[in-house]
């Protein structure tokens, strides 16, 4: 049997923060003051994935009907747009999200 301390790291929040702290470590590539940050766009994108969104627009879309959701679940504080998200992720090194 599996111990309470064990249990309360194997449920979808723990992941979350984990997968959010891992992405925090992820090094800022633009200017200085972007207005979202590298880690908020790569959890948008997570969360994307994870919620099966067949496309960037469908996740457009549950960005503007469901902000809250996606604030409150995944952390994310500020939801970028597809086109942001693509700006912000694409110059990530892929070795970086390893």
């Amino acid at each position: 049997m599996l111990s309470a301390t064990v249990r309360r790291h194997l449920n979808a929040d723990a992941l979350f923060k984990t997968v959010r702290s891992s992405f925090a470590q992820v090094a800022e590539t633009r200017a200085d003051n972007p207005q979202i940050a590298v880690a908020d766009a790569l959890m948008s994108a997570f969360a994307m994935f994870s919620l099966k969104d067949p496309s960037l627009l469908a996740f457009d879309h549950r960005r503007e009907n469901e902000s809250h959701n996606l604030r409150m679940i995944y952390g994310v504080k500020d939801i970028p747009c597809d086109t942001q998200m693509r700006t912000i992720i694409d110059p990530v090194p892929p070795d970086e999200l390893r």
